[in-house]
């Protein structure tokens, strides 16, 4: 089995998330009292949401490219970083290291081509609907990317900052979630991203009758594949 190098704490709401489901999936994998071989690198969220709303990438790819270098010289093998947000500066973090990142989008997208989805809506942070570094990676794989209009993108930014990320779950915020799920799919939407950590702490797939893919979940999935001996997808 690999070892497997976290880098968690943005928030630590949803990498406490990943924490369980990793080691669940190895249990559920090679059973009895088995579970996962891993490193946890937990940063304070506080500073890297200061710079992203400063614009300031080069800052949080540093930060989290020493992260990146602690945990392989505590020996994790690959490293998983547990948000959406923070793969805008994958490449960097890559560059840091000598071992390989499990990209998220990249997980996204190959459960998404196996589901037969052209055509996605895109949930998450103002960061990760707007800016290209997420939607091309999906669209140079052939998946169409519809992102909520401008103020439902502010809503959902919001919830997520003020809300999921301290711990808050609100019926209001739920209701207002899935009536933009439900409109991204009025707009020819298949099935719609959980493309933030937190997210599928709010809603469900149970909830809506659109298919939601919680990237969290996919994530880990590809992380316990990848430490048991499986490929990264292409």
């Amino acid at each position: 089995m690999k070892t497997i190098g976290l880098i968690g704490g943005m928030s630590w709401e949803s990498s406490q998330t990943y924490y369980r489901l990793i080691n669940q999936g190895v249990r559920d994998q090679l059973g009895g009292l088995h579970s996962a071989r891993l490193v946890l690198y937990s940063v304070d969220f506080a500073e890297i949401e200061t710079l992203q709303h400063q614009g300031d990438w080069d800052a949080t790819a540093k930060m989290l490219g020493e992260a990146a270098r602690a945990l392989e010289g505590a020996g994790a093998d690959f490293l998983v970083l547990c948000t959406n947000t923070m793969h805008k500066v994958a490449a960097q973090i890559e560059q840091a290291v000598n071992i390989p990142l499990v990209h998220i989008a990249d997980a996204t997208a190959a459960v998404l081509r196996h589901e037969g989805i052209t055509s996605v809506g895109l949930l998450g942070t103002r960061f990760t609907m707007e800016q290209a570094f997420y939607r091309e990676r999906l669209e140079n794989q052939g998946i169409q990317v519809l992102v909520p209009d401008e103020p439902q993108r502010e809503r959902v930014h919001s919830v997520i900052y003020n809300e999921l990320c301290l711990g808050q779950i609100r019926d209001d915020s739920k209701k207002t979630y899935l009536e933009v799920v439900g409109s991204l799919a009025d707009r020819g939407a298949q099935g719609v991203i959980l493309g933030c950590t937190e997210i599928g702490l709010l809603i469900q797939a149970a909830d809506t009758a659109v298919p939601l893919f919680d990237t969290t979940a996919i994530h880990a999935r590809q992380a316990v594949s990848f430490a048991l001996g499986g490929k990264l997808p292409e």
